[in-house]
């Protein structure tokens, strides 16, 4: 039995994730809106998910796009006033991602009480935000420099929209990373939000990383739920649940009760 049980409550857990729209300093953020739309419309997301059946929810700021890899203050600080307005509401577990940068998101995470954090702690890649690298040592510090030891960490190693700057391939980099950085789970991603996680890939991670926990990180739906969490502990949801599967939309309660029914079937 994995830690997922004692943190999220199941083993073969749906994380969903509550996407934010635009926040100030984001460039299609809506200044005559405010952020009080912002919230409400992080609140009916919440209410959905959370009145869907969903196990655990991640709250990341999904359309501050493009992304930065080391963000601004005020990206922080907007995260923090819309988790800290919802949280009467939050009935369920709840994690946080600041895309890009696992040091905002630590500190994020301390902020608000934040079980979890999935971020993409390791490796220096080809990107489309450019070369990317990261600096996991300074990063793990900082987690303990804050108190934040109890927070999981989920490492993204296969970045969306990025590729590693090498030759190595999925199984080693996986190996490597759990023995170097003892992730609490490893993340396997397709190429962008919605896209679907490759099977076989996730297999091969998973064979590799045995004790360690694997989610599916994109993708998953109810078409493809049973095969990938067949092979995955557990995934991480978004664009499934949205009206109509598209990304850019609000969260359909319908959707996600239809998914979780099929999940607890799974489980059975």
């Amino acid at each position: 039995m994995s830690w997922l049980k004692d943190v999220i409550g199941t083993e073969k857990a749906v994380i969903a994730m509550c996407h934010l729209r635009a926040l100030p300093g984001d460039p299609d953020f809506n200044a005559q809106q405010g952020m009080q739309w912002v919230i409400d419309r992080a609140y009916d997301d919440l209410m959905a998910l959370q009145n869907g059946g969903v196990d655990a929810v991640m709250f990341s700021n999904e359309f501050s796009l493009p992304y930065l890899t080391q963000v601004k203050p005020e990206t922080t600080a907007a995260m923090a006033r819309i988790i800290g307005q919802l949280m009467s509401e939050i009935r369920i577990p709840f994690g946080v991602n600041v895309l890009w940068d696992p040091v905002a998101s630590l500190d994020l995470a301390m902020a608000t009480g934040a079980k979890f954090i999935r971020e993409i702690f390791t490796g220096a890649y080809a990107s489309d935000f450019g070369v990317w690298n990261t600096n996991v040592g300074e990063t793990i510090r900082h987690q303990h420099r804050i108190g934040a030891s109890e927070v999981k960490t989920l490492f993204n190693i296969v970045p969306e929209a990025a590729v590693y700057l090498g030759g190595r391939d999925i199984c080693s980099i996986a190996k490597s990373t759990v023995f170097n950085n003892k992730p609490d789970a490893l993340c396997v991603s397709g190429l962008t939000a919605g896209a679907k996680t490759d099977s076989a890939i996730l297999k091969q991670v998973k064979d590799t990383v045995p004790n360690t926990v694997v989610f599916a990180n994109t993708g998953v739906c109810l078409e493809n739920v049973e095969e990938q969490l067949s092979i995955a502990d557990g995934c991480v949801t978004a664009t499934t649940f949205k009206k109509d599967g598209v990304f850019a939309n609000f969260v359909d309660q319908t959707r996600v009760e239809r998914f979780m029914e099929k999940v607890h079937c799974i489980r059975q």
